[in-house]
Order: C-alpha cells, then sequence, then structure tokens
C-alpha cells in the first residue's frame, strides 16, 4: 500500500515547535533519522529519513502569539480535500483551517471532529514519472 495515494491512510507526521533545529538534532539523535532541511515561505522545514524514506516534517509553530504548545499532528490521505471537507461539514465537524495548496506537495486542511479532535487532510500531487 502506497500511503501516499491510498485514501484514508495515514501519511505523514509533523512537528510545530518552537525550536525546531532544536528537535531536529533531539530527534535525528534518538531515532537515528537523517534530517534534510530546506527553504520554506514559513521558515525551514526540517524532513526526517528512514534511510531513503521520508517520515515526518518539522518546522516553527505559524503563529508564536498563539502560544500553541510544541505539538506532533497527522495527516490522512484523501483523493479530494474539499470534498472531505464538506463531508466533515455534513457530519457536524469543521474547518479548523481552511484547504490551501502546498507548493509540489499537494492541498491540506484541518478538521475537527465533533468531539474536538483535531486532523490533518492531504491530497499529494502526483509523482513524476
Amino acid at each position: 500500500m502506497d500511503v501516499f495515494t491510498t485514501p484514508g491512510a495515514f501519511s505523514w507526521s509533523e512537528l510545530m515547535t518552537t525550536d525546531p533545529a532544536a528537535a531536529a538534532e533531539f530527534y535525528g539523535s534518538l531515532f537515528g533519522w537523517t534530517i534534510e532541511s530546506m527553504d520554506m515561505p514559513t521558515g525551514k522545514y526540517h524532513v526526517a529519513k528512514v534511510g531513503n524514506v521520508a517520515v515526518a516534517g518539522m518546522m516553527a509553530c505559524p503563529d508564536p502569539e498563539a502560544q500553541m504548545p510544541p505539538n506532533w499532528a497527522c495527516y490522512v490521505t484523501v483523493a479530494d480535500v474539499d470534498a472531505a471537507i464538506e463531508k466533515c461539514s455534513a457530519l457536524g465537524g469543521k474547518v479548523l483551517m481552511p484547504a490551501m495548496d502546498v507548493p509540489s506537495v499537494g492541498r491540506m486542511a484541518c478538521i475537527q471532529d465533533p468531539q474536538g479532535a483535531a486532523i490533518n487532510i492531504i491530497c499529494y500531487e502526483p509523482k513524476p514519472a
């Protein structure tokens, strides 16, 4: 199963933290991850790899004023982010972060279930052949 193309599969984990470089060093040492950093419009994004496979990312909290504690979040692959948002709303959930396009990655959003749990959804861009 390819988690990046299978709707319903957990496909990515991401840490938002106040010090991504320190977190990358910590988790790299703890789990033996190789860390590759790239410049993004929001700052450095640190990709954790096991061997040659990217398994997670780490970035700075998007809004330091929000006083959000550092946290790990997961992504579930969907076939269509906008359709999943509509269905979420119809089922009593809500949208915490509207759908947005992430260049060269795909389209994503953050939704919340009726009990208050948040989860990210994503539809990845097809990989070049």
